[in-house]
C-alpha cells in the first residue's frame, strides 16, 4: 500500500529544513510539518536575532572609542530600540521567507500544525484551526528543537521575567537588567544590552561564569565584563521576584546574606530543553536518553522508520549540529550508505571578546596525554592592530609525539568566522605544520592561527618561542 509521503519531516528548524530540502534535492517526496516558525528557533527567536542586537551593542561601543583611531564623533551616540527592532525583524523575515522559497524550490511541501506520531509510519498533523488530519509515510523525522528552562520563582508568563525569545523582542533598553545564569547565552545578550546602555547584574550558580570553558577565555570575558560595568555574582542562587513602585527586586541568596537587587526586567538563561514531550514517542516504545530521544549513528530511533535530529538528538544543541545531522538522515532515507561522523562540533560564544573551540580545549587534551600548546596573543597579529581589538589570543594544542592538531581555542574578535579552518583541520586528521606551513595572506587575523600552530612545534616567528 502506498503512504501520502516518503518522509514527513516534524519541525523546520536549523535541522528540519536543510533536511527537506536535501530529501527534495534527493527526489525523495517529502512533507515539513511547522507549527510556529519557519526557519525555527534559531533563525526567528535566537541566533539570528540575538546576533543582530549584539552586533548594535558592539558598534555602538565602537563609535564611543573612535576617538582613539582619530574620528571625532560630535554629540552621543544612542540606540533607538523601535529602529534597531525594525532592522532585527526584517532580517528575521527575509531568513524566514527564504527557507520556504528553497522548500517550495525543492519541491517539498510544507504544511502549518503541530505534529502527533500515532504510529511508525502515521502522523496526525493539527492545523492552526484545530482540524486534523492522518498522514503516512515510510520515514518519519523529529527535529522538533528545544525550549528555554523556567525554573521555580520566575515565570515566563509573567511580564518583567524574559526568556531568550522576550529579551530579544524588548521595545526599550532596561535601566537595570538582572540575568540569571552565566552561561553562553546569559552573557551574550547580557553584554549586548550592557553596551546598549542597560546596567547589567549576573547571577550565577557556579563557581564562575562559563563554566567548563577554557579558564584563559573566561578570565578574558571577565575582564571585558568588568570594563561594561557588569556585576557578577558567583555561587549565588535566584529565590525569586517582586513588583515595587519603580519596577522588581531580585531576590538572590549570595555569601550567606540575601539581597534584593532592583531591575526592571528579570532574564533567565539557565538552558534548554529538548521538545520530546507530546510527539507520541512513549506509547511508540522510542527508547529515550533522559529527555533526549536516542539514535543510532544514522540518527535511526529504536523504532527504524523514526529519526530525530537536532536538540532532541542529545548535545551539543547547536544549529549546525541540527543541519548536519539533518542532511546526513536525507541521504540515509535516500538509501545512502552514510552516517554521522564528525570528529567535531565547533562550537562559538559571541560574548566580548568572542570564543570559539574546535576539537579538544587543552585541559580535555592534557587529560588524555602528552602535548603542546601553541598561543599567540591578538597583539601579536597586526591585523588586530588595526582594528583597534587587540583582547584575546589564538591557542593550538597538538599530540606531542604525532604533532598532530587535538584542538584549537580562538578567544578574540572574530573568533567566530576564524574557527572554520581549524575544525577543517581536525577532520582531516591535520599536523601542526599542515597549518603552519599553509601560508595565510597578510595583514589577516587568520595569520593568528598560522602562527599558533608553528608556537605549538617552537617554530613561530612572530613572538618569543616557549
Amino acid at each position: 500500500m502506498a503512504r501520502d509521503y516518503q518522509a514527513i519531516v516534524i519541525g523546520a528548524g536549523p535541522g528540519g529544513y536543510p533536511c527537506g530540502i536535501r530529501l527534495g534535492q534527493l527526489g525523495i517526496k517529502t512533507l515539513v510539518v511547522e507549527r510556529q516558525y519557519w526557519g525555527g528557533v534559531c533563525l526567528n527567536v535566537g541566533c539570528i536575532p540575538s546576533k543582530a542586537l549584539i552586533t548594535a551593542g558592539k558598534r555602538l561601543e565602537e563609535i564611543a572609542h573612535a576617538d582613539a583611531m582619530g574620528i571625532i564623533v560630535t554629540g552621543e551616540a544612542h540606540a533607538d530600540m523601535t529602529k534597531l527592532q525594525a532592522w532585527k525583524n526584517g532580517i528575521t523575515a527575509k531568513l524566514s521567507g527564504g527557507v520556504k522559497t528553497l522548500l517550495k524550490g525543492n519541491k517539498t511541501e510544507m504544511m502549518d500544525g503541530s505534529a502527533l506520531i500515532v504510529g511508525p509510519n502515521e502522523v496526525e498533523i493539527t492545523a492552526p484551526d484545530g482540524t486534523k488530519k492522518r498522514l503516512t509515510a515510510d520515514n518519519i523525522v523529529i527535529a522538533t528543537g528545544s525550549t528555554p528552562i523556567e525554573i521555580p520563582g520566575f515565570a515566563y508568563k509573567d511580564e518583567p521575567v524574559l526568556d531568550s525569545t522576550k529579551a530579544l523582542d524588548l521595545k526599550f533598553i532596561p535601566k537595570h537588567l538582572v540575568c540569571i545564569g552565566g552561561g553562553y547565552i546569559g552573557l551574550e545578550l547580557a553584554m549586548a544590552y550592557a553596551k546598549l546602555g542597560s546596567k547589567v547584574t549576573v547571577v550565577e550558580m557556579l563557581d564562575s561564569v562559563l563554566f567548563g570553558f577554557d579558564p584563559d577565555c573566561v578570565k578574558a570575558v571577565q575582564r571585558n565584563l568588568k570594563k561594561a560595568g557588569v556585576d557578577v555574582m558567583v555561587k549565588a542562587k535566584a529565590k525569586g521576584w517582586a513588583k515595587t513602585a519603580d519596577g522588581i527586586v531580585v531576590n538572590v541568596e549570595h555569601d550567606g546574606a540575601d539581597k534584593a537587587i532592583a531591575a526592571d526586567v528579570v532574564l533567565v538563561a539557565v538552558g534548554r530543553r529538548p521538545n520530546s514531550k507530546g510527539l507520541g514517542l512513549e506509547a511508540l516504545g522510542v527508547q529515550m536518553n533522559g529527555a533526549f530521544v536516542k539514535v543510532d549513528k544514522q540518527l535511526r530511533t529504536s523504532v527504524p522508520s523514526i529519526f530525530a535530529i537536532g536538540d532532541v538528538a542529545g548535545q551539543p544543541m547547536l544549529a549546525h549540529k541540527a543541519t548536519h545531522e539533518g542532511e546526513v538522515v536525507a541521504e540515509v532515507i535516500a538509501g545512502h550508505k552514510v552516517s554521522y561522523d564528525a570528529k567535531t562540533v565547533p562550537a562559538v560564544v559571541f560574548t566580548d571578546p568572542e570564543i570559539a573551540i574546535a576539537g579538544l580545549d587543552e585541559a580535555q587534551a592534557r587529560a588524555r596525554g602528552p602535548i603542546k600548546v601553541g598561543k599567540v596573543p591578538y597583539g601579536a597579529v597586526g591585523r588586530a592592530l588595526t582594528t583597534n581589538e587587540t583582547d584575546g589570543f589564538f591557542k593550538v594544542v597538538i599530540d606531542e609525539k604525532t604533532k598532530v592538531v587535538l584542538g584549537v581555542t580562538i578567544c578574540g574578535s572574530h573568533a567566530s568566522d576564524l574557527i572554520s579552518e581549524c575544525a577543517l583541520a581536525i577532520e582531516m586528521g591535520a599536523e601542526a605544520l599542515d597549518i603552519g606551513l599553509t601560508i595565510h595572506p597578510h595583514p589577516t587575523l587568520g595569520e593568528g592561527v598560522m602562527e599558533a600552530a608553528k608556537a605549538a612545534l617552537g617554530e613561530a616567528v612572530h613572538i618569543l618561542n616557549r
